[in-house]
């Protein structure tokens, strides 16, 4: 375990907390000290749910280490029980709780409780949230969904329609609920009927019918994956393996569900309203061509953005990478596609720092993206958790399906500046708020209390043509003491592909003059140019000689 400012992921029992809570009637009882007590603030500050989540906790003392917790544990639990009705009880400890060595699982089991008591070991010192998530689905899948061998022939001698699970959707996820809406018109559309969605919104009368189903949507692997191993163990169930997020990806889905069920895909692939294929297409978005970003997130919707990247809208993936270990394989055959070294780290100062030596013109991530990003004046935008409260937005606003590929064009497009307004800024170069020496306003890392160093560039390249600005150093790097005055070095941070390098200040406004959606790539070709030639500053002299050596 690392002590962080940020992470990635809480410990497993956060994602316990993420299916329970996701579920209708289903309690979790956690032992857990005074302290450790922070699911509202999840649920209802960030998500913003209606109610609170459905957990208790033992909430434990110093003084009452001393003594017998057992006693303490089983009254929580009668209490739950009497207070909640639920009709199955998880039980847990916390990382804290662990420590001490309870039995939450055999002294629940030995109080003999009206309902299913499903226990849960969740290692905090060697597993994280996703785990602690796809653990819990699981053994509450294997627990409930317990049929007999006659339930796959009546399964196939049931319903004349075709049904099927949707497994992965939880409580804290990106998007979750708005991916089920979009998923469900693509079934309907196919005939196929929904049998259960789970965790979301199912209950343990649900989950025991998991088994009716003719076959399982993966939509989250990281949560439902070892589920639908069980299932299809079970009951001979076969799940996809297809996630729908970007157009393509959406038609791949439309028929490989068309292939499980035995039914025609073209009804399904007739609603591809998206307007996303002709609007990447259009005039001022095949400006974004050759657009470098940088991809990080979960593994699913890392993989995902990846290609919508670089097959529907022309970006250059410079930089692809994932935090959750337990996917690091997938990573690794994507990064390989694209070209790319893959990047797995929990680890936000690697990234930052690949980020920095990657300098790209676009970040796709997290919400640690977003800061990093923002400090490093690149556009972003957050296409994976952990999110914080604004991308759980009042609207609807899917990642998958044909209007998920519409959200994913806006959302990564509208950070970036365009044709038109590349044009404007051109036009108002000297206006007292877009002359480059103002900051770029519109990306809220720039003032004029915060001017731009004079003769120097910062070791990432900007992305919309401003002059880097002393509020742009690394998060890591120490808070106290003066900011660098003009004409000092700045520390490179390890993983710098290029040394870092002086401009001249006419070399400087030589390179103002370059069009912006360019002027990156101006800059790292010089900046290569004069490393390779051993020179200390670039002057004017060094930047032509650059542009005529990279153009022959």
């Amino acid at each position: 375990m690392q002590l962080s400012v940020w992470t990635y992921e809480g410990p497993p029992h956060v994602g316990a907390m993420r299916v329970a809570t996701g579920m209708t009637d289903v309690h979790y009882l956690l032992h857990a000290p005074q302290g450790d007590t922070y699911a509202d603030l999840l649920f209802t500050m960030i998500e913003r749910r209606g109610k609170r989540p459905p957990v208790t906790y033992t909430t434990f003392q110093a003084r009452d280490l001393g003594k017998d917790t057992a006693e303490l544990f089983q009254t929580a639990a009668r209490n739950a029980v009497a207070r909640y009705n639920p009709a199955a009880l998880l039980v847990g400890s916390s990382c804290t709780a662990e420590l001490i060595q309870d039995d939450p699982a055999g002294m629940a089991q030995a109080m003999r409780l009206s309902i299913p008591v499903i226990p849960l070991e969740l290692p905090s010192y060697s597993r994280k949230e996703n785990w602690g998530a796809s653990e819990t689905f699981y053994q509450i899948v294997r627990t409930l969904a317990v049929g007999d061998s006659s339930r796959p022939a009546s399964r196939q001698a049931g319903s004349p329609r075709p049904k099927a699970n949707l497994l992965g959707p939880s409580a804290l996820g990106f998007r979750h609920r708005d991916d089920i809406v979009e998923i469900a018109k693509i079934l309907a559309a196919l005939g196929i009927e929904i049998n259960v969605t789970a965790p979301m919104g199912a209950g343990a009368a649900d989950i025991a019918r998991l088994g009716d189903a003719d076959f399982n949507i993966v939509m989250y692997p990281e949560i439902a994956d070892t589920a639908a191993r069980w299932l299809e163990k079970t009951f001979k169930q076969p799940f996809t393996k297809t996630i729908p997020i970007g157009h393509g990806a959406t038609l791949d889905f439309i028929r490989e569900v068309a292939g499980l069920a035995g039914v025609d895909a073209a009804p399904a692939l007739d609603l591809a309203e998206a307007r996303m294929p002709w609007w990447s297409r259009s005039v001022d978005s095949t400006y974004l061509t050759g657009k470098r970003v940088f991809i990080f997130g979960d593994a699913t919707h890392a993989i995902a953005a990846a290609r919508v990247a670089r097959d529907e809208l022309g970006f250059v993936v410079c930089g692809l990478g994932c935090y959750n270990r337990e996917f690091a394989r997938d990573i690794r055959a994507a990064a390989a596609e694209h070209g790319v070294e893959p990047l797995i780290t929990d680890d936000h100062l690697e990234v930052e720092d690949a980020i920095a030596a990657a300098h790209p013109e676009l970040v796709l991530g997290t919400q640690m993206e977003r800061h990093i990003a923002k400090r490093l004046s690149v556009p972003c935008a957050v296409i994976s958790a952990p999110v914080h409260v604004q991308d759980f937005p009042a609207r609807h606003s899917p990642q998958m399906g044909f209007e998920g590929a519409n959200v994913l064009f806006d959302s990564w497009v509208h950070p970036l500046v365009m044709g038109l307004e590349e044009h404007l800024l051109t036009m108002f170069r000297d206006d007292p708020e877009f002359h480059d020496g103002a900051g770029a306003s519109h990306l809220a890392h720039g003032t004029t209390q915060n001017p731009p160093l004079q003769g120097e560039v910062a070791r990432v390249s900007e992305a919309e043509g401003y002059s880097p600005h002393d509020s742009m150093t690394p998060l890591h790097q120490p808070v106290a003491g003066p900011p660098p005055l003009a004409g000092e070095d700045l520390a490179p941070s390890h993983g710098d592909v290029l040394e870092l390098v002086r401009w001249t200040a006419e070399a400087e406004t030589e390179l103002k003059k370059i069009p912006f959606f360019v002027r990156g790539k101006a800059r790292r070709n010089t900046e290569r140019y004069a490393e390779e030639r051993g020179l200390s500053s670039i002057s004017l002299d060094t930047l032509y000689d650059a542009k005529a050596h990279y153009a022959r």
